[in-house]
């Protein structure tokens, strides 16, 4: 093969933007030409590189607009820490039927239990799958959309919010949402019912949804709706936080003690 025409191949993958098949085009034809392997082999080989690439860059570009305050994975979650969840219960939601179905999710439990962490996690192999998802707290949620509604805009903003195949809202009760926040939120969640999937992580039972969402029968539609089809994971483990903590002072007292431990007399 000559260098015109070597040149002209180099061209049309840069036309094509097969960037990945590009940098290794050189190195991996003298492999092939080495190892004697025929065209079909090469062309598997290139065009499954070229695949495999394109995928991993949609995945990181899919990562860097979810809104994702830290990447978690469940490899990173500690199960044996928090024995009231089901591990077969999240490997079961990790395979993605959930958002084939138009189901919910619900973490419930104190603050540092892991709920963040495992909506997350799930929300990253979402976006792995290629599937649009969306990460944001319940408290910025509602002030954008008092914001689109200030400014005339509301339908154009829920309409965002529910064309995601996957929208995780954080923190539902940390902060309670005044009357026009709670309709606000009821309306999105009306647009995405049993259309697409949402996962809510909130430090609040049930019971006490109706003191998030201003009104006892704003907070009965929600649940309606939410609760409807959804998988509830309630998590009555101790904080993760907490425990670094403790760990941490631990260590330290450990080596405070060992830095002031009474010399011991000299042996004569």
């Amino acid at each position: 093969m000559n260098e015109f025409t070597m040149e002209r191949i180099r061209e049309n993958l840069a036309q094509l933007k097969m960037k990945n098949t590009l940098e290794i085009l050189d190195n991996y034809l003298e492999r092939a030409i080495h190892d004697n392997l025929n065209i079909i082999e090469v062309l598997d080989h290139l065009f499954a590189e070229e695949a495999k690439n394109k995928r991993q860059r949609a995945f990181e570009k899919q990562v860097q607009t979810s809104g994702f305050p830290l990447k978690k994975t469940l490899e990173d979650f500690d199960f044996s820490f928090q024995p009231s969840i089901d591990k077969r219960q999240i490997d079961e939601l990790a395979t993605m039927r959930f958002l084939e179905n138009a189901e919910n999710i619900i973490f419930l439990g104190p603050p540092g239990v892991g709920k963040t962490h495992l909506a997350t996690a799930l929300g990253m192999i979402a976006a792995r799958h290629r599937f649009s998802m969306y990460y944001i707290s319940a408290q910025s949620l509602i002030e954008q959309l008092k914001k689109s509604h200030f400014e005339n805009r509301l339908p154009d903003k829920l309409r965002v919010y529910s064309r995601f195949k996957l929208l995780i809202i954080d923190e539902i009760g940390y902060l309670p949402m005044d009357l026009q926040g709670a309709n606000l939120f009821f309306q999105l969640i009306a647009r995405r019912y049993e259309k697409v999937s949402t996962i809510f992580t909130s430090n609040k039972s049930f019971s006490q949804w109706n003191e998030v969402f201003a009104e006892i029968t704003i907070a009965s539609a929600i649940l309606d709706r939410i609760l409807h089809h959804a998988t509830v994971i309630n998590i009555k483990g101790e904080s993760y936080r907490l425990k670094e903590r403790k760990e941490f002072m631990k260590q330290k007292a450990s080596v405070v003690n060992t830095l002031f431990e009474p010399l011991q007399p000299a042996r004569i």
